[in-house]
């Protein structure tokens, strides 16, 4: 029987799609575990099925690791990548359901990427020129019915088409340009893996930029006259009006102008301030809210938003937009709300406003509104998602808050001629303050009531010097943030693009440092090919990419523009590659001769550095003396995460302190040496025996049933599973298992 094929991008989308649009309850498939949903709707046939992300990737038609290469095509990405074999089976299922389908529907995310994704599906396993589009910007039922029902008759070719070009340009970039620099480096006879992009390149020229300001900066010092008054027991600061003095001649004889004087109020001065309520997040306002608030990086910020948006309690959060739309039905979101007791009595509050209207930004997205919660309650969310979905809740009910009010207060006081000012804020009307606690931060300043020429009482009253203080650095948020203003990557990748940058150890930190490779690239590349770090030349494409959203201009004249502009930069590289490789080359030794030193060494005048070694099929990385074979002092290290190094000593054993830094935790202080008797823990458990050393214990693991052994780590003694690696469990010695 024929049926119309809906494709989803994801697995618990065509889930959600399934269940609403079933006249009855759908009926789950599965072929090789991968699910399908048989349904009828209306009387008609219906098999919802979903890919898994892109089930094609872009890649040559014939493989070689020379540059430049512009031959490409699509192919299965299970051929290309391991990571990617999973997805093997999906595409067969969907190839499978298109054979007996009648009608396509197309129901993946609806922006850039989603369209490509839809795109590839019927065209290349449905064989299909064409199908219908469904567009929503939640998985609810209402939406998704509404959805279905005004589907449009075609596929969004500006926006495929858009698609398509920017994931030809980032390969042609990407590949052409790492193949570029890694060649160039093994013309010199070594070989380091190197990347760059058409986004990537300019992005690290930023932060080297900003890496190079702060070298050279140079600290200044300047000096503020502190006072410090005190009424009603409410102590006030307050500094000479001037600031900051550069002068030291200057700056101290005002002081000396005002020691041993009486002080009064000179002038009292209160404004009040109208503060507006916040705009809806975009994604871009939402990773900077949760880095500042929770100190989540804007990758993980993406990814719990997506959970979130899957499962039904947010809109889609690949969004640019600071508009929610008038279709949104907010009386009804804020009603199921308030049936959760979380959030009830905000929700009412907001419900009772006589009009429900947003304070909406200026940003636009054409795709889908700003980010909401849909009122559905959520189940079984783990933390971080947790807070992440609060914030967005709580800032859904802030837009709809009242103007708050607050009072800036100065005092002016004098003392000898010379004016100092004290500034205080207070709020006097929460209003949306209320709504958006506790993520609202305020410092509020409570002050007695002065009148004018009254006497103060002065407890404090200094001269202090300070320096000048360079530059920030951007933060994983703060850059991404610059790459929208410049218009850089899209809402979607500017958080892959950053991430990439430290996965090639081209920064590091979240104050975000360039290294001495990432240093050392752009300065390589500024030198002998700039095109490739050009910001304007990406910014130019990216204008580009949205004509042929617009329909202004064709995709293959972009793409043969971009071969023209490629094909002129490498030829320019090619013919420099010796020395861009040997400047590179000597970048690589630096930056690694750099990272590798952990301390000083204890047992002699050599410095400590990681070091690795093979042990079967595995690398193991420690810690050695580089005076070997002289010096043999050698310490065991954890093989993930980082380690930095310090001057400190242990207390306990006077061996070297390092910084074990695990990804998502804070970083921890530890002696390298095992044996510490700081790390000596009396233990209860009973010992059964020993076997080659290691204490066995009479007690079984409670998930495999093995035996249950004493280990040593470089964090001291804990329990742990005779089976590892296979079985991983372990318990703190003295406490529950974790």
């Amino acid at each position: 029987m024929a049926y119309e094929l809906i494709i989803s991008e994801k697995p618990n989308a065509a889930k959600r799609i399934a269940e609403a649009l079933a006249d009855k309850r759908p009926k789950k498939q599965s072929v090789a575990k991968v699910p399908y949903y048989e349904l009828e709707h209306n009387k008609k046939s219906v098999i919802v099925a979903c890919a898994v992300g892109h089930l094609y990737t872009v890649a040559e038609k014939e493989k070689s690791f020379t540059y430049p290469s512009f031959d490409l095509h699509w192919i299965p990405s299970s051929e290309v990548a391991k990571s990617a074999a999973f997805s093997k089976k999906y595409l067969n299922l969907i190839k499978k359901l298109a054979k007996k389908a009648k009608t396509f529907t197309v129901a993946c995310d609806y922006d850039v990427e989603g369209e490509v994704i839809g795109l590839n599906c019927i065209r290349y396993a449905c064989k299909q020129k064409d199908a219908n589009r469904m567009k929503y910007s939640t998985l609810t039922k209402d939406d998704l019915l509404d959805s279905y029902k005004h589907a449009s008759k075609h596929l969004d070719w500006g926006l495929a088409n858009a698609g398509e070009a920017r994931h030809f340009l980032d390969w042609m970039y990407g590949i052409n340009i790492s193949r570029a620099l890694t060649l160039a480096v093994k013309s010199t006879g070594a070989f380091k893996i190197l990347s760059s992009g058409r986004v990537q390149g300019p992005t690290l020229k930023i932060l080297y930029d900003k890496e190079k300001e702060i070298q050279a900066f140079k600290p200044e010092p300047y000096w503020q006259i502190y006072l410090e008054i005190e009424k009603q027991g409410k102590h006030i600061s307050a500094f000479h009006e001037k600031d900051k003095f550069f002068n030291h001649d200057e700056a101290k004889s005002r002081f000396e102008r005002a020691l041993w004087k009486p002080a009064h109020v000179k002038s009292i001065d209160k404004k009040e301030i109208k503060q507006n309520s916040p705009n809806p997040f975009d994604l871009g306002s939402l990773q900077m809210e949760a880095y500042k608030l929770f100190g989540i990086n804007p990758k993980e910020t993406l990814s719990l938003a997506q959970n979130l948006y899957t499962i039904g309690v947010i809109s889609y959060p690949r969004t640019s937009s600071q508009k929610l739309s008038e279709k949104i039905n907010y009386k009804k979101i804020l009603s199921a709300l308030a049936n959760n007791d979380e959030y009830n009595k905000k929700a009412n509050k907001v419900l009772g406003f006589k009009e429900l209207k947003p304070n909406e930004g200026k940003k636009k997205d054409p795709a889908h509104p700003a980010i909401y919660p849909t009122g559905v309650k959520p189940e079984k969310l783990r933390d971080k998602e947790v807070k992440i979905y609060d914030l967005i809740v709580k800032r859904f009910f802030a837009t709809f808050g009242r103007v708050a009010i607050r009072e800036s207060l100065m005092l002016n006081i004098n003392i000898g001629g010379e004016s100092f000012v004290a500034k205080g804020m207070r709020t006097k009307e929460k209003n949306w303050f209320e709504l958006y606690e506790p993520y609202i931060k305020l410092k509020e300043e409570e002050w007695p009531e002065f009148k004018q020429g009254e006497s103060l009482d002065i407890k404090k009253l200094e001269l202090v010097q300070k320096k000048t203080q360079p530059p920030k650095r951007y933060t994983p948020a703060s850059i991404i943030n610059e790459l929208e203003k410049r218009g850089l990557g899209t809402k979607a990748t500017r958080a892959d693009i950053v991430d990439s940058l430290y996965q090639r150890k081209y920064v590091a930190d979240q104050s975000i440092r360039v290294t001495d490779i990432g240093m050392r690239i752009i300065e390589t590349l500024q030198k002998h090919c700039p095109d490739i770090i050009d910001e304007q030349l990406t910014q130019h494409f990216e204008q580009e990419m949205e004509k042929i959203r617009t329909k202004q201009i064709k995709k293959e004249e972009i793409i043969e523009e971009a071969k023209k502009v490629l094909t002129k930069i490498l030829k320019s590289f090619k013919a420099k590659e010796k020395e861009i490789g040997e400047e590179l080359k000597e970048a690589h030794h630096e930056t690694m001769h750099k990272e590798s030193y952990v301390t000083k060494c204890p047992s002699c005048d050599g410095n400590l550095r990681i070091k690795f070694t093979r042990k079967g099929k595995a690398r193991i990385r420690f810690v050695a003396c580089d005076n070997y074979p002289e010096c043999k002092t050698t310490f065991a290290i954890p093989q993930r995460g980082g380690i930095k190094g310090s001057d400190k000593q242990c207390p306990h054993c006077g061996q070297p302190i390092v910084q074990i830094i695990m990804k998502r935790k804070k970083p921890q202080e530890v002696c390298l040496n095992k044996e510490c008797p700081g790390k000596r823990v009396e233990h209860e458990h009973e010992v059964e025996k020993k076997e080659n050393g290691i204490e066995v214990l009479k007690k079984k693991c409670p998930k495999c049933g093995k035996d249950l052994v004493l280990r040593t780590s470089v964090y001291g003694k804990f329990i742990g599973c005779s089976g590892y690696p296979k079985c991983r469990y372990t318990e703190n010695l003295n406490q529950n298992n974790k």
